[in-house]
């Protein structure tokens, strides 16, 4: 059985993962990783991208229109499938992903962190970015995240995690993306990242690392510019990719992971997937 890892780093555009990730293209300059430019649903508002990532469904039927009406969610998902498939789930993230997939509302002290053997999250571990603003950006490091995600790989055993961080899409709002900022923000989350990198494909998974939306030049995102939809997709696995010059659905990511990981796909993702199992 394959495990899987899906790594979101929040609202960062495709020109600057191709120039500034230096740790991820050296993978895939070197044969160990591929990258494909993938495309966001609409709206590129994040909410609505989280509920698509794991549904499968764009917007317009899950009806997550913008991050203000956030609720438990009715459709299946990739949590519930694996789990009704008897694997272990883990989920690093901003809390709209335990009220979209577990429930919601969500209770800082019941919800901040549950193992929950019936799942549809077996293991979750979760941050609120409770009092974000311009000025403060109210998120974790993401060191402190890369590392919590580990501990559920070591210690828990998760045939699947998700870690969703806010960083980079917190600090493009603030900054925008072409400024001395961004590119030094970005150089240094790829290189936080790529030890965790190997040590989780040291442990056996396959490892997914790509974004929710991308981010245009004046920090936005929501719409259907190409740099507020489009960011990449690494992929550190066997599987074959879609030609290089395509590029992929997001909607198409959900029933890709569960083909991968050998679990049946709901009929509401009715996309094709792009990863064989």
């Amino acid at each position: 059985m394959t495990k899987l890892l899906l790594i979101i780093l929040d609202g960062v555009p495709y020109r600057n993962w191709r120039r500034l990730f230096g740790n991820l293209e050296g993978w895939v300059e070197q044969g160990e990783a591929r990258v494909r430019q993938m495309r966001s649903v609409l709206p590129s508002t994040s909410a609505s991208c989280y509920a698509s990532i794991h549904t499968g469904l764009p917007p317009q039927v899950h009806r997550i229109w913008d991050n203000a009406d956030i609720r438990r969610l009715e459709f299946p998902d990739v949590f519930g499938a694996l789990t009704k498939a008897g694997l272990k789930t883990g989920a690093v993230t901003h809390s709209y992903w335990s009220e979209f997939f577990n429930r919601a509302p969500f209770d800082v002290v019941r919800d901040i962190e549950y193992d929950e053997p019936e799942g549809p999250i077996t293991h979750g571990r979760f941050h609120t970015m409770h009092g974000y603003g311009h000025a403060n950006q109210m998120t974790p490091s993401d060191y402190d995240l890369f590392g919590t995600l580990t501990r559920l790989c070591e210690v828990k055993g998760i045939d699947y995690g998700i870690l969703h961080t806010c960083t980079l899409d917190s600090m493009g709002h603030r900054f925008f993306h072409d400024c001395e900022e961004m590119d030094h923000a970005c150089g240094h989350l790829d290189a936080v990242l790529a030890p965790f990198i190997h040590r989780w494909r040291q442990a056996g998974y396959e490892v997914i690392v790509t974004a929710d939306h991308g981010q245009d030049a004046r920090g936005h995102h929501g719409g259907t510019g190409e740099e507020q939809r489009d960011f990449a997709f690494y992929y550190f696995g066997t599987s074959p990719l879609p030609p290089e010059d395509q590029v992929l659905d997001q909607l198409a990511l959900a029933p890709s992971i569960l083909t991968r990981m050998g679990v049946p796909v709901p009929a509401t993702m009715t996309a094709a997937p792009f990863l064989t199992g």
